[in-house]
């Protein structure tokens, strides 16, 4: 009996202990992946996928292996819903900031993407940044390679995809003075602002300070698109051409959801306003406000410098008025001089008297 009662003990413990697990396991975990722990340079419940590692002694990752095919993806394991879940229907908003560089090679480049739950299990072998065959994906993508069947229209763009590898809306990176696949770090800023429904992308070197202006911008209901469904995040590279070399590197990625309040929805990302046509967002609105801005600066500069120049000198007549001596000055009259008659007598003795 006392046998009985310990393995009877001993099942129930480990039966608690493995429904436990189940019910706290990560929705992903059923995949074999590398976590990216205790690294500065990234945000939490990060994984790691296909050839993507972090290589010994660096603290960045190389999402895709010098050599061809190749595929891999920086997945962040902890999905968020884009309506809030105590208020369904309250859309959220998210930003993202993450830095990289590709060599030069045919690599398809490098993708942003949104994804389903359950994306992380066949994304190999599913052409240009795993997406191929996929039917609910938003994806910003910088691409380094020509793909006439998507209608690319150079190696050197950036773009947005919506459920489909044709983009959306690009930009040319080359109008920024940038190269994306040279070897050089870049930095780049993802912003969707659910009350106004716009997604923003901007990019620039990696010392350099977030551009005010984003080389692209597209309107789109991401909520509507994803109603209340879970949405992974990660960043993405493929290399599916044989004579490609190419390899990406991710060194940094923070990820963060922020709720935007009811009384906030009527207003635009820009209170300047903003206005989208072939990505020309804001450059001439940001113009007219510099001018006018330093118009105004010169204008006050020139008050300040008049009123400070009244003052000084209106001090200095006071201070220079109080210490003067001014002397005064006497005309010559007649009445001044007086003249005398003097009457000079001289005596001689006489010569008899000498004798």
């Amino acid at each position: 009996m006392a046998t009985f009662s310990i393995h009877s003990y001993t099942f129930s413990f480990n039966l608690q202990i493995f429904i436990f697990l189940f019910l706290t396991a990560k929705p992903i975990s059923s995949f074999a992946h590398q976590a990216l722990d205790n690294n500065p340079s990234f945000g939490p419940h990060i994984s790691l996928f296909g050839d993507a590692r972090v290589e010994e002694g660096s603290s960045y990752v190389q999402l895709t292996r010098s050599h061809a095919p190749s595929s891999g993806l920086l997945l962040l394991d902890k999905p968020f819903k884009l309506s809030e879940e105590k208020n369904v229907g309250r859309p959220m908003s998210f930003s993202a900031e993450f830095s990289f560089s590709m060599s030069p090679g045919n690599g398809d480049g490098l993708a942003f993407v949104l994804v389903p739950n359950g994306f992380h299990t066949r994304f190999h072998d599913q052409g240009s940044f795993g997406l191929f065959g996929e039917n609910l994906f938003l994806a910003i993508e910088f691409d380094t390679k020509i793909d006439e069947k998507v209608a690319d229209f150079n190696a050197n763009h950036v773009g947005i995809d919506v459920r489909s590898l044709e983009s959306v809306k690009y930009s040319n990176v080359s109008s920024l003075n940038l190269v994306l696949n040279n070897g050089e770090v870049l930095k780049s800023w993802v912003d969707y602002d659910s009350s106004s429904k716009l997604l923003q992308l901007r990019l620039s070197k990696l010392d350099d300070t977030r551009p005010f202006n984003p080389i692209l911008v597209c309107q789109i209901d991401l909520l509507k698109m994803w109603g209340n469904e879970d949405v992974f995040v990660g960043i993405i590279s493929t290399a599916n051409e044989k004579s490609s070399e190419s390899s990406s590197n991710v060194y940094s990625w923070r990820f963060r959801v922020r709720d935007v309040s009811s009384w906030m929805h009527s207003l635009p990302v820009d209170p300047r306003g903003y206005v989208d046509k072939h990505s020309q967002e804001l450059r001439a609105e940001k113009r007219k406000f510099c001018a006018l801005t330093i118009l105004a600066a010169l204008i006050f500069a020139t008050g300040c410098g008049a009123l400070f120049a009244f003052v000084m000198l209106f001090m200095w007549a006071i201070l220079v008025s109080r210490h003067t001596i001014f002397p005064v000055q006497r005309q010559v009259g007649h009445e001044d001089f007086r003249y005398e008659k003097v009457n000079v007598i001289v005596e001689k003795e006489d010569q008899g008297d000498k004798n």
